[in-house]
């Protein structure tokens, strides 16, 4: 359950962190599994903001939470960003479920 927490943490802290910049009506087709640290890091802040909503609602679901803990979200984003930046080549959604709790 914490895991899940953290997870959903992760992801929410993500989308609040990023500020958004990108056009509002651009149209884009993303893999989501087959993003990596490094593709994530270079994408502009809408998308990023995008992602990392997509990934909360979709660990969340996943694991029927319906309660985001705050407590977890800083925690998780640290260790997943510290994650990114040693392993560039890591799927992003491998880097959340090996780090998030």
């Amino acid at each position: 359950m914490t895991r899940k927490l953290a997870l959903a943490g992760f992801a929410a802290a993500l989308a609040v962190a990023l500020p958004v910049v990108a056009p509002a009506n651009a149209q884009v087709t993303i893999e989501m599994a087959d993003i990596t640290c490094k593709d994530f890091a270079g994408y502009d802040a809408e998308t990023q903001d995008f992602i990392g909503n997509w990934m909360r609602g979709y660990w969340m679901s996943s694991k029927n939470l319906t309660v985001i803990d705050s407590k977890y979200v800083k925690r998780n984003t640290d260790k997943i960003s510290r994650y990114c930046k040693k392993q560039p080549k890591a799927k992003l959604m491998d880097a959340i479920q090996k780090n998030a709790r």
